[in-house]
């Protein structure tokens, strides 16, 4: 990281803290809620690792210093108002000290039914879906399909692109829209593990493809 900290549009508050909200930047997912004071955001400027200031033991702290799960910074934004940072990171394993991809694994629900705001987007199956394989990379659950496909490493996923994308072309000469429907959801779903495989996140693509339009 190589920009200077504007302090001058920076708002610490009266303990002399700012809130920053840490962002898979693959993923886009949330990952955590933590605060930085002054030295905790030199020190993540200048190592390109998170810092933060931990309010109940009242010291820094280096994410992952013990746990190995560090995450690394690719960008740091803060608010119209100078008070909050999102910090956009690649997590190296959880973020959560519970073991979870995310602190935010819980969601609020309706007499049991989990509350979903993006039911109308067409392509919410597919932030579902990206977040989920990010969630599955770091948590390596057992008896996880994409836990295996990570822990056999890069080779074993070019190997099931390639297949799959063999599996379309034979689906497509076979004229079946089934066989199809089903061969390309597979092939979509490795395309995915490959891209977190590889950090690259899936907006990439789409802004290539924009820029090609």
């Amino acid at each position: 990281m190589t920009f200077s900290i504007p302090w001058e549009q920076l708002r610490f508050d009266a303990q002399g803290l700012l809130p920053a909200i840490v962002q898979d930047a693959v993923s886009k997912e949330v990952l955590t809620l933590a605060y930085m004071n002054r030295e905790s955001l030199e020190k993540t400027v200048e190592s390109g690792e998170t810092w933060f200031w931990s309010r109940s033991r009242q010291e820094l702290w280096h994410k992952g210093a013990t746990s190995g799960n560090t995450q690394r910074v690719v960008s740091i934004d803060y608010d119209c108002d100078g008070d909050a940072l999102v910090v956009k990171v690649v997590p190296n394993g959880p973020a959560c000290h519970k073991g979870d991809y995310s602190c935010f694994s819980a969601a609020l629900s309706v007499e049991g039914e989990p509350v979903y705001t993006s039911e109308s987007d067409r392509f919410a199956i597919i932030n579902e879906l990206e977040a989920l394989i990010a969630k599955r990379e770091a948590e390596r659950p057992e008896g996880s399909y994409t836990t295996y496909l990570f822990e056999k490493g890069v080779d074993k996923i070019l190997k099931k692109v390639g297949e799959e994308a063999a599996e379309v072309i034979i689906a497509a000469k076979n004229r079946s829209h089934e066989e199809l429907r089903y061969e390309a959801a597979d092939l979509l779903f490795h395309l995915l593990v490959l891209l977190r495989e590889q950090k690259l996140p899936l907006d990439a693509v789409l802004t290539e493809l924009q820029k090609r339009r």
